[in-house]
């Protein structure tokens, strides 16, 4: 399964885009959605709706689609969000806030139950409901929380160092916001995120349609 993951990444980024339609359907009352359905809605092909979706292990029926309530739940599964992943921030800055009170995360399994930074005036405050912390207690906060997960905002300056200090407080992965390449045991999972190429690829495509 690990291979197929890894190879399917393209299929695995649209996944949550399928999710959002097939949860709008179930809302509307329809027991079942067709591929072509939500190809149409996302303009893209059936084939590769069904493609996409063949890799959660679940079958459509003929002329009348996928069963909507175990389609979602197939993609969830496989996804990894029908159970909870304990998370800490670090980096309680405007991305890190922003990123704290998104709130999907929490129908997802994403539960964020701790923030670090080193500024004095948020250590000991909350934000959106998460308590904030002093980095230099962020070893033992991660062992006693059981977190798994971490999302890193700090500064680009520090971001190895705090990593460093992640993996010996046993994170297990990664979600990097930083532009530093991290270097981590190979046991140990990183997910980065580049926003700025988000934005080069908003661009090219407005300068495309001469927007």
């Amino acid at each position: 399964m690990a291979k197929q993951k890894i190879s399917a990444v393209p299929s695995i980024r649209r996944l949550p885009s399928y999710l959002h339609i097939i949860r709008q359907s179930k809302d509307e009352g329809n027991e079942y959605i067709s591929g072509t359905v939500i190809a149409q809605e996302l303009r893209l092909e059936p084939i590769q709706v069904r493609k996409d979706l063949a890799i959660t292990g679940i079958v459509g029926k003929p002329k009348k689609g996928y069963p909507v309530v175990a389609l979602m739940a197939a993609i969830e599964h496989f996804l990894g969000w029908d159970r909870v992943h304990e998370a800490v921030l670090v980096g309680a800055g405007n991305l890190g806030t922003a990123l704290t009170g998104y709130p999907e995360f929490q129908y997802h399994g994403l539960n964020i139950v701790a923030a670090f930074d080193q500024d004095p005036a948020k250590i000991g405050k909350t934000i959106h409901g998460v308590p904030v912390f002093s980095l230099e207690t962020m070893k033992e906060q991660v062992r006693n929380l059981k977190a798994t997960i971490a999302i890193l905002t700090v500064p680009s300056a520090h971001a190895q160092a705090v990593a460093d200090s992640l993996v010996s407080a046993g994170i297990k992965a990664i979600w990097n916001f930083t532009n530093v390449k991290l270097k981590v045991p190979d046991e140990v999972i990183v997910q980065r995120e580049d926003l700025t190429s988000g934005f080069a690829m908003l661009c090219v495509m407005m300068n495309a349609k001469g927007a």
